[in-house]
């Protein structure tokens, strides 16, 4: 692989304009390695201008190219199966890592932000998707990613597959990475991802299971870095339901340190054990409180989520019953301050757990935060290629 990069020359950042995001003192204008080289610091407003960034990119396209003519073996697969991690949870990887994935996906979002279409690291590969639970952000995020950077995702809806009942998981998994080069999957059980990563060959990517949300909360994060400049050292406070985007908040403040404050009515806590796990890393400042009021005082951003999740919609009244005091309205967003920015997963129930007003203020970054998807997505897809 090196003998391809013999004619590439370090490319230097003396005329890119840096990005202003950090996570104090860690700062994206840090460069992300590619395949025997380094990705220089590039412009947000216009990276393609760049000529150091053309030739760049120029040279992981060869790489990408001459990787598209070897044929996939399952020996092969093994091997990189057995030196290589699945993204299942965020705690997986240490903060390095998890850094440098999203200082890639801040440097892929520019070059797509600016219309080249060049960069094509996923060409002549496939993704499997696999979706027990169906969502419109997830598949299209993935979808669209995927393609634009080259590749080719099939879309395996819940009659396609019913895994578990029609075909057992484990066989599933050992079928799709024969055809596939990575797989990702939306669940519902999170045993479910464990085992197809479990036998899968190939890299797994939980797209969402029951007990957590990774790729939406790397999203988030960078989400927050883009507007906020940093996300060590913010104060995010979730209000609502104790669910997987909560869980997956408190193992990413196992990692990285910032403030998170849970806000939940009482009996609606996240898992005890994942909570005082992230506690025990004693990496974060975590609260889990019952007074919402309190909660989002001083908050850089307010989060919210559905209070009744997919499988849970029979419980949709008497939850509204119980979360009564948990919407995030103007006069709560008061209290949080004027600098306070909204976020939320979605998609958003307006008038339940969120108003229209808070929705559409001018600090919700909702949209951003479901841009974003795609990119921290295809970021962690690079990285699990070892691109």
């Amino acid at each position: 692989m090196s003998a391809m990069f013999s004619h590439c020359t370090p490319i230097t950042s003396d005329k890119a304009t840096s990005l202003s995001s950090s996570f104090y003192g860690h700062n994206l204008r840090r460069s992300a390695q590619l395949p025997g080289k380094f990705f220089s610091t590039i412009s947000v407003s216009s990276p393609a201008s760049s000529p150091a960034f053309r030739s760049r990119i120029a040279c992981q396209i060869s790489s990408s190219s001459s990787a598209a003519t070897s044929p996939p073996s399952s020996s092969v697969n093994v091997q990189a199966k057995s030196g290589q991690k699945d993204f299942l949870h965020i705690n997986d990887f240490d903060k390095a890592t998890i850094l440098k994935i999203l200082d890639q996906a801040a440097e892929i979002k520019a070059l797509l932000k600016s219309g080249d279409r060049t960069f094509l690291p996923f060409k002549g590969k496939t993704m499997a998707m696999i979706f027990a639970k169906p969502s419109m952000r997830t598949r299209v995020s993935f979808e669209t990613g995927f393609s634009l950077l080259g590749g080719h995702a099939i879309y395996l809806g819940p009659d396609d597959i019913q895994m578990g009942k029609r075909e057992e998981t484990r066989d599933v998994a050992r079928v799709l990475s024969r055809y596939n080069d990575i797989i990702m999957a939306r669940v519902f059980a999170h045993q479910d991802i464990l085992d197809l990563a479990k036998y899968a060959t190939v890299p797994v990517v939980n797209g969402l299971t029951d007990f957590n949300h990774p790729c939406q909360i790397m999203a988030d994060a960078l989400t927050i870095i883009e507007h906020i400049g940093h996300l060590e050292g913010t104060k995010v406070v979730y209000v609502g339901d104790g669910n997987n985007i909560v869980h997956s908040w408190l193992l990413l403040a196992s990692v990285i340190p910032f403030h998170f404050v849970c806000a939940c009515p009482k009996g609606f806590e996240p898992d005890e054990q994942t909570a005082e796990k992230a506690r025990k890393a004693g990496i974060s400042k975590i609260e889990i409180t019952n007074d919402p009021k309190e909660a989002v005082r001083g908050a850089d951003v307010v989060y919210s989520d559905v209070w009744a999740s997919m499988g849970q919609k029979e419980e949709a009244a008497f939850r509204r019953q119980v979360f009564k005091g948990f919407q995030v309205d103007e006069n709560l967003m008061k209290l949080a301050g004027p600098k306070a920015y909204f976020m939320h997963c979605l998609p958003a129930e307006r008038g339940v757990e969120v108003t229209d007003e808070v929705v559409e203020a001018p600090n919700s970054i909702v949209f951003p935060q479901a841009e974003n998807r795609m990119h921290a997505q295809n970021a962690i897809m690079l990285h699990l290629f070892g691109l």
